[in-house]
């Protein structure tokens, strides 16, 4: 009996593996990084209906999230927060009402970074909803050259006069024009809504001094928008444009080629497949045994 319980549970075995690759062609792996000398809240929603997962990353944290390959939605980091022990809190920047996990966007002033993915993805860091953290995007085993997005910068030690958001005397995060003037012009809309009408104001131009390689209105397309072809993506909180490159493999990190740090993954499609074959595998063995 034992050997026939062996035989099923390697095939099982061989099964979830294979069933995982074939899974894993229809997914894209995204590795999430904190290099700020704060605790980040990193909020992930869907474009449709803002579904989301969380978590807290500390100082030099490193965490991994799988999508599907044709997932829309945002990716933006939340600061000081405090939450209790049912999820329910608040954060200074970035928050998304009094939930832990992320149902809906986050609150400006926010950097967000943008994905809509298939073939090619396009990708950019938008500072339209103002700016809170430096996020900065990269691509991994991309087909092509593929251009890092975002922004290095931190806004909050220059940010224009009028648009700083303070917190015991401190700038915590940088307005934008919009939100704090709300006209037609600042905002791109009414008589201001087409690429032609809607132009760079000195505030948007100040943004876009500090982060060349970000939305800084609502119509700066042409610097801003990437595209690539099936990459894996890292999305690095504080870090340099131009840093060391690190992203999750199998549960470890790897940076720039060197392996064996250990991170957290989150994906729905591994707990899809092997869930039901743990509980199918009980109910069977508990037939013939």
């Amino acid at each position: 009996m034992a050997f026939h319980v062996s035989l099923l549970l390697k095939a099982l075995l061989v099964l979830a593996v294979a069933v995982t690759e074939l899974a894993s062609q229809d997914t894209r792996k995204f590795t999430i990084v904190n290099n700020c000398k704060e605790t980040v809240w990193p909020g992930i929603t869907n474009s449709g209906s803002f579904n989301g997962s969380v978590f807290a990353l500390k100082t030099g944290q490193t965490a991994g999230y799988t999508v599907s390959a044709t997932w829309s939605g945002r990716i933006w980091g939340r600061t000081g927060c405090k939450f209790d022990k049912s999820g329910s809190g608040s954060c200074q920047t970035g928050g998304c009402g009094t939930s832990l996990n992320c149902t809906g966007p986050g609150s400006p002033p926010v950097s967000i970074a943008e994905f809509t993915l298939g073939e090619p993805d396009y990708y950019d860091v938008s500072l339209v909803s103002g700016f809170n953290l430096p996020i900065v995007i990269k691509t991994v085993n991309a087909k092509g050259n593929c251009s890092t997005a975002g922004c290095d910068g931190d806004l909050r030690s220059s940010c224009p006069s009028g648009l700083a958001v303070k917190s015991d005397g401190k700038v915590i995060a940088c307005d934008s024009a919009c939100d704090v003037f709300n006209t037609d012009e600042y905002c791109c809309r009414g008589g201001f809504a087409t690429a032609d009408a809607c132009r760079p104001s000195n505030y948007s131009k100040a943004f876009k001094s500090f982060c060349p390689d970000a939305y800084s209105y609502a119509k700066d397309d042409q610097t801003s928008l990437k595209t690539c072809s099936s990459p894996e993506y890292v999305v690095s909180f504080c870090s340099a444009r131009n840093g060391t490159i690190c992203s999750v493999h199998k549960g470890e990190l790897n940076c720039n080629g060197s392996t064996g740090l250990r991170a957290s993954f989150y994906g729905w499609w591994l707990l899809a497949i092997v869930l039901p074959m743990i509980v199918g595998t009980h109910q069977f063995l508990g037939f013939i045994m």
